[in-house]
């Protein structure tokens, strides 16, 4: 079974097209009626659970302290910015196809070249 993804507010609508283009499902904040909300990073995770989806963002360093205070989630995929989106969406199916389930983890994708 593919992972559903839950996109954070600002993760890039691309990036969450050619991830429904390798099949998987994708819902976004604006989709789900949460955008422009100003909801807290825990909220979001915890919709992003509720609804057994791991959490796509780019706000990496929040997720990151939000996963050593709780790893009760169904996953959080962290990404450093790429507008190669092509590229990132191969790279978020290559790294969840080898761990999933994602429940209780955090998936670091880095852009080429890059380690921060």
């Amino acid at each position: 079974m593919k992972t559903k993804f839950y996109a954070n507010e600002n993760f890039d609508l691309q990036v969450v097209e050619y991830l429904r283009i390798h099949g998987f499902d994708v819902l976004t904040s604006l989709e789900a009626g949460n955008a422009n909300q100003r909801i807290p990073d825990d909220a979001v995770l915890q919709f992003a659970t509720s609804k057994n989806r791991a959490l796509l963002t780019f706000n990496r360093k929040d997720f990151f302290k939000l996963h050593k205070k709780d790893d009760n989630h169904s996953g959080i995929v962290a990404c450093t910015y790429d507008n190669q989106y092509e590229g990132l969406a191969d790279r978020i199916k290559q790294a969840t196809i080898k761990n999933e389930p994602l429940s209780k983890k955090v998936i670091r994708i880095y852009r080429p070249n890059s380690t921060t």
